[in-house]
């Protein structure tokens, strides 16, 4: 695996949604390479009994909701006085409750606080003193497929993780026209991965998903070579066939072709034959 060089013994990486799925399974490597940890979550609990299984590494257990900006500014002056900074930032919490287009406006607020609000909190709160450190160090925040295809059935979540999209790739250029800013942002793109959230009434892992594990590794190798969008597939889809799918839903901008033009009925079966190539 290529390392990022910010990957080391001695770092500290905060995650959050750190106590279960992609965001402990990043803890688990990072704990392996000898990094002290912030695990953040809003379970107390469920935080507490996946730290305890990290091993000898520091760890510090953060139960906070990272939509509530008072609590994460609170959080950034408890993990100064414990470890004097961070030099890792993963924004992973998240959330994915059912929406329409019309409604309910509680799913929208709460989806849209946690799922970018948390990021940009997250951000805002913590990459400035990242950069003064002077570490060199990594942002990754996690995005979604359906932030860059949006499929009909959740908009609440699809516009959520289209935000981020925007905002990381505005983070990233920022960062990279600041002087000194040793820091480097990434966008998490996971493929369908068997966790809390797409489990469902499931209890064993579906053929065509990934483990958090598997997801992880990926994230972080592809971290190492310097990928800005980490887009990554699963057992069922491969690289190929989303950059087909992310194509055809940018050809609807270019092509004027109906909003979601891949599940509307007039395109269903041109959009197949794009898809194999005929």
């Amino acid at each position: 695996m290529i390392q990022h060089p910010a990957l080391r013994s001695g770092n500290v990486a905060l995650i959050t949604g750190g106590a279960t799925g992609i965001g402990f399974a990043i803890a688990h490597r990072l704990a392996a390479l000898g990094m002290d940890l912030v695990l953040v979550d809003k379970r107390a609990e469920a935080l507490a009994a996946s730290a305890a299984t990290l091993g000898a590494v520091s760890v510090m257990e953060a139960a906070v909701d990272v939509a509530d900006r008072n609590a994460v500014e609170a959080m950034q002056n408890a993990v100064n006085e414990r470890f004097g900074g961070i030099d890792v930032l993963i924004n992973n919490a998240g959330i994915g409750r059912a929406s329409t287009a019309l409604g309910p406006v509680d799913a929208w607020q709460s989806t849209l606080d946690v799922n970018l609000w948390g990021i940009i909190n997250g951000c805002q709160v913590f990459v400035p003193d990242m950069i003064k450190r002077g570490n060199g160090g990594i942002v990754i925040n996690t995005g979604s497929k359906q932030g860059i295809t949006t499929p009909p059935g959740n908009p609440a979540y699809n516009v959520s993780k289209a935000a981020v999209k925007a905002y990381t790739e505005a983070l990233e250029h920022e960062l990279r026209n600041t002087d000194g800013a040793r820091i480097t942002a990434h966008l998490l793109i996971p493929g369908f991965v068997f966790t809390e959230m797409t489990a469902g009434d499931r209890t064993e892992r579906p053929a065509a998903a990934w483990t958090p594990d598997e997801t992880a590794a990926f994230a972080l190798e592809r971290v190492g070579a310097g990928d800005f969008y980490i887009l990554c597939p699963d057992n069922d889809v491969s690289r190929q066939m989303d950059e087909k799918r992310i194509a055809w839903a940018a050809g609807d901008i270019i092509e004027n072709r109906p909003p979601l033009s891949r599940w509307h009925p007039d395109w269903t079966e041109r959009f197949k034959a794009f898809l194999s190539g005929t």
